[in-house]
């Protein structure tokens, strides 16, 4: 899968079956922050799916919905990435990474 970095920067990595984005991100050092680890209590692993690609993926629930009304930047494609789980069928994934996040945990 690739991943664009908020400079640009294309970064093809692996995407083992039955990750989240998020794991995959940080497994790659690429800048996710994942303030809640993954419990989908903040936005701070918001991605930015390929249009090409947003429609192939099962849609966000209400509750991912929720959360990523509180990322800044927000796209009409825009997902957190710790709901992405991937599957063979996401071979070729694509998504950008926002330039900012915000952690409310911080304040």
């Amino acid at each position: 899968m690739t991943f664009i970095d908020g400079a640009g920067a294309i970064h093809r990595v692996d995407a083992p079956v039955g990750h989240s984005l998020l794991q995959i991100a940080w497994d790659n050092g690429l800048d996710v922050e994942g303030a809640c680890e993954g419990a989908m209590a903040c936005s701070t692993c918001h991605v930015i799916v390929d249009p090409d690609w947003f429609a192939r993926l099962d849609p966000p629930s209400e509750d991912e919905e929720d959360m990523l009304d509180l990322a800044p930047g927000l796209k009409p494609t825009s997902r957190l990435g710790c709901q992405i789980v991937v599957t063979d069928a996401m071979d070729g994934l694509t998504v950008s990474l926002p330039t900012a996040t915000r952690n409310l945990m911080l304040g």
